[in-house]
């Protein structure tokens, strides 16, 4: 089954249990990933995992910036909603990797381009998250990188 069908099979069912808030993150799931689909003309074939997981996460970070703009202005209820929403969304997220499977990564990256200094940290990120496509949060590769160029 893929990550699509499952988002659509889990909105079903928050429909049937009338679990409004699992229903309305979902949706919206569903609609991006649809908008998808459309843009990159891919209806028939459907979105591929990866790319649903891109979106999941562009939605994920989006509630982020929202909790922290809610925290700052002392909406705390609102800031609550949203990290419900994430919650929702980070079911469908494969598991993360390891600080140091990364770190590995990036080494390996690292060594191999024989690179020396941050001028080049956007290649070296720019390979590493190819490698670990949909595995890992960028924030922690770009912390781990910049750890290995500044040594």
């Amino acid at each position: 089954m893929s990550l699509k069908e499952k988002i659509k099979g889990d909105f079903i069912e928050a429909f049937r249990q009338k679990d409004g808030d699992k229903k309305a993150v979902l949706s919206m799931i569903n609609s991006d990933i649809k908008n998808a689909e459309i843009e990159f003309k891919l209806r028939d074939k459907g979105l591929a995992d990866d790319k649903v997981v891109e979106i999941i996460r562009r939605n994920i970070k989006q509630r982020k910036d929202a909790i922290d703009k809610y925290q700052q202005g002392g909406r705390e209820e609102l800031a609550e909603k949203e990290q419900k929403e994430m919650d929702i969304l980070k079911v469908y997220l494969p598991a993360e990797l390891s600080s140091e499977k990364i770190r590995e990564v990036a080494e390996k990256v690292v060594q191999e381009s024989n690179v020396q200094d941050m001028s080049q940290m956007g290649m070296v990120m720019g390979n590493v998250m190819k490698e670990l496509k949909g595995q890992v949060d960028g924030n922690i590769v770009r912390k781990i990188v910049t750890e290995l160029l500044q040594k």
